[in-house]
């Protein structure tokens, strides 16, 4: 019997895109279901899945939810491990990556929102660290062509659909993060020639105007 992975999500959500990135690496078929206003407008069966913290992305695996992002990506790299690991088998290299992957988690969503959010000088305080945790990735990464050396892999998969909303970023804060980032979106250039990235991420315009609705809705000047 084929195993049944429908994952429930959001276009926009960067969350969502690692976990549909993660099944498209692995060449897993699954059945993907909008939550078209998941922020207002939850379904019964997200509520269902997900009922402590009633949000997507829920990956559903044979009738069994798994919730958050960074555990699904996980959870996809164990049950299809025949093909494409995400996560090294080194145990302090696994380490790693969950730390830096925990890193991205507590830093990038909160202070990305902040570009478009808020004005003054909160808004310059938050261009200031977006920088720098930027820059702080950047200098994990290094030379190497992914974060995990030669191979895309955990931390990338869990970083990567932040680089469609940093044009959104960009043009909300009125800053660019090339003059000192520029390899970081080397990187992520690299990454959007992966087939998996590219069917994945929308365009950067498409969320721009996400953010603008999203400016409307929480009466954001």
């Amino acid at each position: 019997m084929a195993d049944e992975v429908i994952l429930m999500s959001f276009w926009p959500s960067m969350f969502g895109m690692r976990t549909m990135i993660a099944l498209e690496e692995k060449g897993v078929k699954y059945e993907y279901r909008e939550e078209e206003d998941a922020i207002r407008n939850k379904s019964p069966l997200l509520l269902e899945m997900n009922p402590i913290y009633k949000k997507i992305p829920v990956l559903i695996h044979n009738g069994k939810p798994v919730c958050e992002s960074i555990i699904q990506i996980q959870y996809i790299d164990e049950v299809w491990s025949d093909k494409n690991p995400f996560l090294p088998t080194d145990p302090y290299q696994r380490s790693q990556a969950f730390f830096w992957a925990d890193f991205i988690e507590k830093k990038l969503f909160l202070c990305g929102r902040k570009t478009w959010a808020t004005k003054g000088e909160e808004l310059e305080a938050a261009k200031k660290e977006l920088i720098e945790i930027l820059k702080t990735l950047q200098s994990e990464l290094g030379d190497k062509p992914y974060f995990g050396g030669d191979t895309f892999g955990f931390v990338d998969i869990v970083l990567i659909g932040f680089y469609s909303w940093f044009p959104a970023y960009q043009k909300f804060g009125n800053f660019s993060i090339e003059p000192e980032c520029s390899k970081l979106m080397t990187w992520g250039k690299r990454c959007m020639q992966r087939d998996s990235v590219a069917k994945t991420l929308p365009d950067s315009e498409r969320v721009f105007g996400y953010v603008l609705h999203l400016k409307k809705v929480y009466g954001i000047e």
